[in-house]
């Protein structure tokens, strides 16, 4: 079973969902856990979840595209636990829609949520993570990037493949500092998914078809436990990948 006794984790979009389920498992595998996101209640609802069973948990409310926010985030992390070795940038606002009909400010705040949040973090966390001998950021990707059919994914895959492009920069830039970037792109029985499959029933059920294994992800048994055995030092020689946790559907090569 992995163990990440001893370790830090911070956790960006954790009120629900992916970073619910990431949350949940890396506590599980012994880590002490700050949860964030904008809705406290949320967060406070995972928190809970973690201290049920036993785990230790700390709910930050704040806002991804806020510089300072995000400062704080990393900082209360490490007041309260005594440092920062995991960070899994999840949190996301989704830019959907044709191109003709995603304005200039969703787009913007697909980038002001996503990549550029996650490129603040990743300085953030930087310090502390080398002053700790290394660390692990993992960054949320999506297949949407390398579809078949882009109509109506153009703008969220140009943010999404925007974080593999941070996560191949940091892995190279900092593995010497024993630092690894991972980028993750998982399907998960999300709230968002859920959504669109219950606005999109034919192109979901043609999705479906799509997956080898035939099913969505669970989100802490699938997803969340990938990531913690992805920051655990079984799989310490990898870095810089994309992990296609999608039941066999995307190819990333």
């Amino acid at each position: 079973m992995t163990d990440l006794s001893g370790k830090v984790a911070l956790i960006t979009g954790a009120g629900q969902g992916v970073g619910q389920g990431i949350a949940l498992a890396l506590a599980a595998a012994g880590a002490k856990v700050a949860v964030t996101g904008r809705t406290l209640a949320k967060l406070e609802g995972t928190s809970a979840l973690v201290n049920e069973r036993g785990g230790e948990a700390l709910a930050i409310a704040g806002n991804v595209k806020d510089a300072a926010s995000l400062a704080d985030m990393v900082a209360q992390t490490v007041e309260r636990f005594g440092g920062l070795d995991i960070l899994v940038n999840n949190a996301q606002e989704v830019p959907n829609g044709k191109l003709l009909d995603v304005t200039d400010e969703a787009f913007l705040a697909g980038f002001e949520s996503g990549p550029l949040a996650s490129f603040r973090l990743m300085k953030l966390a930087h310090p502390h993570m080398a002053a700790r001998g290394g660390g692990v950021i993992v960054n949320l990707a999506s297949s949407a990037g390398i579809r078949w059919d882009m109509t109506g994914y153009g703008a969220y895959g140009a943010v999404k493949q925007a974080m593999r492009v941070l996560t191949r920069a940091a892995a190279a830039e900092w593995g010497r500092q024993g630092i690894r970037v991972l980028t993750i792109a998982p399907h998960a029985e999300s709230p968002g998914l859920k959504w669109w499959i219950a606005n999109n029933p034919e192109e979901a059920e043609a999705f479906f078809r799509t997956i080898p294994l035939g099913r969505i992800g669970k989100l802490e048994e699938d997803i969340g436990r990938a990531v913690a055995a992805l920051c655990s030092s079984d799989l310490g020689y990898l870095t810089g990948a994309t992990i296609p946790l999608d039941g066999g559907q995307a190819n990333f090569d």
